[in-house]
């Protein structure tokens, strides 16, 4: 299965409002190379952002095997460590959907590196084909049912509400569900089973 062709749109829309939002926001987004504090943590991804890492990883094989090779041997070390407590099924790499199962994510993997963080340099080595998540990290974004803005506690930093606002990055939510809705799988996984995909 491939990506849908709508999420190169996504994507550019996305990145162009990183872009604005971040030039909004000057200093008082911390966000930089090296600064890898989202970059720790498990967290769910949807079946668009696992294919387009899927196909990310395919890509850096043929170009970049041994950058390739170093992504996968992080990401199994993952599994391996975090496998035993990991709240779904170790097979398919999918996300438990009871209401148990959300609760042990909660607390699951919450101090780990996510396995395409380059711990030497602090850089993602999948960077252009990373989660939405990562993508939206950092400035301020509507949470939950829309009414409050969230952001990176690095960031905004001694910042008022007025500043915060003005600053807010507006995410295409409705965009991104549609393209997850024509891909028609609806399992969420982590990136490290993401990047194993056919290795």
């Amino acid at each position: 299965m491939g990506l849908p062709p709508g999420d190169s749109e996504l994507l550019r829309i996305v990145d162009a409002a990183l872009t604005d939002a971040a030039r909004r926001a000057g200093p008082w987004l911390a966000c930089r190379v090296g600064c890898t504090q989202c970059c720790h943590g498990a967290f769910a991804i949807n079946e668009l952002d696992a294919l387009r890492l899927h196909q990310g990883m395919r890509t850096l094989r043929d170009a970049e095997p041994e950058l390739a090779a170093v992504i996968e041997r992080r990401a199994r070390a993952w599994i391996e460590e975090h496998g035993p407590a990991f709240p779904g099924n170790l097979k398919t790499g999918a996300l438990g959907r009871s209401d148990a199962d959300r609760k042990r994510f909660e607390e699951f993997a919450n101090e780990a590196a996510c396995p395409a963080l380059d711990p030497a340099t602090g850089r993602c080595d999948v960077y252009a084909w990373r989660p939405m998540t990562c993508r939206v990290f950092g400035p301020p974004v509507r949470m939950g049912d829309g009414k409050a803005l969230g952001h990176c506690e690095l960031c905004f930093v001694g910042a008022g509400k007025e500043v915060v606002a003005a600053c807010e990055m507006p995410v295409p939510n409705e965009l991104e569900a549609g393209l997850v809705d024509e891909i028609g799988v609806g399992r969420e996984t982590v990136v490290a089973f993401a990047v194993l995909r056919g290795s």
